[in-house]
Parts: structure tokens; C-alpha cells; sequence
């Protein structure tokens, strides 16, 4: 290592200027590929067949007789159509409530002048700094007053806020040019009306950008849910696979282990994959690194 680190050193500018991006790009590759051997072992293991048996189910080399039965099984084993429909209330549920929440309390962090505006906001960032398990009892104790332990409900409600998004939206309005809200104001628009048809279809970038952070995060939130759903048929996805996979580890059927994982993972990766550059765009032009 040392020995490579003085012939870098001492070789001339140019050559350096021309190896730096090389390596650095060779790197990048190294931890990619690294990054998917998780996924590349999933998708072998879900297209193994069983008669392999269990020794093989560790080796990322295809099988030459792949088949789709694990897949078939995961299905008619586990309740996914179930699980999948419940997490995609549970997402766009949250979603379209925190599309509201963060519009208008984005909005009178940007615009509205009102006693204590800045203390009250940077109170309001505090709670990015709190970590989400020391909420679960005092968010359990207000869902049960409200009735809504065990619904739907009672997983979306403590997430219809985000602070993150009024922080993300208060820095979007604030780059909009104040005078496109004094010309629609001369021309009568109220105050709803500027924010529908100015600040709102001038920040789709931000809004897209924080719909992609807000879907995937609940996608994949376990513990929440499994503390709040009792029901069988009221799982996410997460909850679901969690109590599949319990299932299927008694019988040491890694097959369809994997491919019940991939099918909990397959519509955010194949969401992202057909629609990477918008992804990467609405981050870029949101300001988000």
C-alpha cells in the first residue's frame, strides 16, 4: 500500500489527473456491485428450485433449470394481495394528508409574518433530531384514546405532520419570486388561490422529491406497524413478510423466503428503475444531496 502511495505521489500531474478519475470510478463499480450482491442472491434463490436442496441455496450462480414455483408458493402461502393493498392505503393515506399539512405550514414559514416565526419553526425542526422509538409509547397512548389502535387509522395518524416536508416546502416558496403572489394579489386571488396556482405548481420538484423519501420510508416502516396492527388481515407488508418468513424458517424453504422479499421489494425497484431520471431530477432541482 505504501509502495503504491509513493508511486502515485511521485508520478507527474498529468498522469495523476488522469488516474484519479479511473480509481475513482473503479471504486464506485467495487461498491455497487458489492451494494448488490443482497439482490443478486435473492433473485437467484427465488428462481432455484427446491431440488437443489438447501446447500445450494447459498451460491449466487444461477440455476440451469430456473422456475417461477417459489414465487407461486410465497404467493399462496403468505396473504399478499392483502398485505399489499393495506400498505398502499397506508402510503397514499399519509401521503395525501402530508401533501396538505406541509403546504400550508410551509407556506406560513415562508411568507406569513407572525410573532415568534422563527422560534416556532426551529421548535418545530427539533423533532428531526428525536429518535422515532422514543415516540412509540406516547403515540400509542394517543391512538388508543382515539380509538384507532388496531386500523389503519392509527398507523397513518402520527405521520400526517412532517417536519421534514415544511422544512423542505418553506425552502421552495421562499425561492419563488415574490412577485407573481403581488400580481395575482392585484388581480384578486385569495390567499388559497396564490398557493394552489403559484407556489404549489411551481414546487412539483420538492413535492416529488419528498413523495419519493415519504413512500419509500413507509413502505418499509416495521415497527410502528407491528406495534399498532393485532389483525391478521389489517398487515402490512413489512408485518406480513415478517410473520411469513417465521413460517417459512421451519421448514427451511429459503426459496421462498427470497421470493416473498422480492415481491415486497419488487414495486419500489421496478418504480425507480422506470423512472430513475425524474427521480434524480426532482432531487437535483430540490436541493436535496
Amino acid at each position: 500500500m505504501k509502495l503504491i502511495d509513493r508511486l502515485y505521489k511521485d508520478a507527474p500531474l498529468a498522469t495523476r489527473n488522469e488516474i484519479t478519475p479511473k480509481l475513482g470510478f473503479l471504486l464506485t463499480v467495487l461498491l455497487a456491485f458489492a451494494w448488490l450482491i443482497p439482490f443478486l442472491w435473492m433473485g437467484v434463490a427465488t428462481l432455484r428450485p427446491s431440488s437443489d436442496g438447501i446447500n445450494l441455496m447459498a451460491e449466487l450462480i444461477p440455476s440451469f433449470k430456473p422456475t417461477l414455483d417459489n414465487m407461486r408458493d410465497a404467493w399462496e402461502i403468505g396473504d399478499f394481495p392483502r398485505y399489499f393493498l393495506n400498505t398502499t392505503i397506508i402510503c397514499t393515506g399519509i401521503l395525501l394528508v402530508q401533501f396538505f399539512t406541509i403546504t400550508l405550514a410551509g407556506f406560513a414559514f415562508a411568507r406569513l409574518d407572525f410573532a415568534g416565526k422563527t422560534l416556532i419553526f426551529y421548535l418545530f425542526l427539533m423533532q428531526l433530531m428525536l429518535v422515532p422509538v422514543l415516540l412509540i409509547v406516547p403515540n400509542l397512548r394517543i391512538i388508543a384514546q382515539f380509538g384507532l389502535y388496531d386500523t389503519l387509522a392509527g398507523v397513518m395518524m402520527p405521520f400526517f405532520a412532517s417536519a421534514f416536508g415544511t422544512f423542505l416546502m418553506r425552502q421552495a416558496f421562499e425561492a419563488i419570486p415574490t412577485e407573481l403572489e403581488d400580481a395575482a394579489l392585484i388581480d384578486g386571488a385569495s390567499l388559497i388561490q396564490r398557493i394552489r396556482h403559484i407556489y404549489v405548481p411551481l414546487s412539483i420538484p420538492s413535492f416529488s422529491a419528498f413523495a419519493i423519501i415519504s413512500v419509500t420510508s413507509h413502505w418499509n416502516d416495521f415497527l410502528w406497524p407491528l406495534m399498532v396492527i393485532n389483525s391478521p388481515d389489517k398487515r402490512p407488508l413489512t408485518v406480513g413478510l415478517s410473520v411469513f418468513t417465521a413460517t417459512a424458517e421451519g421448514t427451511q424453504a429459503w426459496g421462498t423466503i427470497a421470493a416473498g422479499t422480492l415481491m415486497v421489494i419488487a414495486p419500489l425497484l421496478i418504480t425507480f428503475l422506470i423512472f430513475q431520471k425524474r427521480f434524480i431530477s426532482s432531487f437535483v432541482t430540490s436541493g436535496i444531496k
